[in-house]
């Protein structure tokens, strides 16, 4: 698909299974931190999402590169992330590929 077929949810999502968590082989889309893609006037962005583990090391890393991959997509006006950790990540929130990939199934 042209990047001009997707839809700006497509685009986003696509985007965001390019960031890993560098610790895993698996994109954070798939991994299941991604709770909500919020698109809302002049296709201000608002991501809620979490991580493997509240004291993970690469945190703002993870953030910055959300936020930074999001923000060069054509149309997205602004990017705000959030962190959370309500409800607790786990295992069962990843995708059948990613249960998979990391010997889950």
């Amino acid at each position: 698909m042209s990047e001009n077929t997707l839809t700006l949810r497509d685009r986003i999502e696509e985007v965001l299974r390019t960031v890993f968590d560098p610790e895993i082989p698996v994109n954070i889309f798939e991994l299941g931190l991604v709770y909500e893609i919020r698109i809302g006037d002049n296709n201000r962005v608002a991501i809620t999402m979490t991580l493997t583990a509240p004291g993970c090391p690469v945190a703002g890393d993870i953030i910055r590169e959300v936020d930074e991959k999001v923000r060069d997509i054509a149309d997205v006006s602004d990017v705000d992330v959030t962190l959370t950790f309500d409800p607790p990540w786990n295992k069962d929130m990843m995708s059948e590929e990613a249960k998979l990939e990391l010997g889950f199934m």
